[in-house]
């Protein structure tokens, strides 16, 4: 009796937890240069000042260099993300942040970026979370995608008003 109870408990928790990944998509066009774009969203101190999903960010923008990221996102929430660490970054190119174990729960924040023929700058602003525990996370794609979409209006209104990293 007590293993049947146990393993009825064990396979709910595999279903539960069958949501392997979790990719979120966006991207924009924005009316600058992309060195100019690069150095906004590597300037960590000045987040607060234009960006209204990540709220702050602290850490050196260097490779493996551990961040402490806090997020308000659409809904509401408040978020401190743990144990996040700079995991790619190619000057005037791609920052990359994230952390957590392949296959039990990872996620990595992603912006590319792509000079567009007109001068401009296409930045894709993605993330992908993966892992068996996934499904136990509290992470609405549809609220994600809808705070990312938030940041890259605002990354381009801040861009196109002028203003650049300090």
């Amino acid at each position: 009796m007590k293993y049947s109870i146990l393993a009825s408990g064990i396979a709910a928790l595999t279903l539960c937890a069958c949501t392997t990944a979790i990719p979120v998509r966006t991207a924009i066009e924005v009316d600058a240069p992309r060195p100019e774009v690069f150095a906004v969203l590597t300037d960590f101190e000045n987040y607060p000042t234009w960006n209204p999903y990540h709220v702050r960010i602290v850490g050196e923008v260097k490779l493996d260099a551990p961040l402490e990221v806090r997020v308000h996102r659409p809904d509401g929430k408040i978020v401190d993300v743990p144990h996040v660490h700079i995991t790619r970054l190619e000057q005037d190119t791609a920052i990359y942040w994230g952390g957590g174990i392949s296959g039990i729960f990872k996620g990595e924040h992603r912006f590319d970026l792509e000079d567009l023929p007109n001068g401009g700058t296409l930045v894709r602003h993605d993330e992908d979370f993966e892992g068996l525990f996934i499904g136990f996370a509290d992470l609405p794609p549809d609220v994600l995608a809808e705070g990312y979409r938030r940041v890259n209006e605002a990354l381009k209104a801040h861009m196109e008003a002028g203003n650049r990293a300090r």
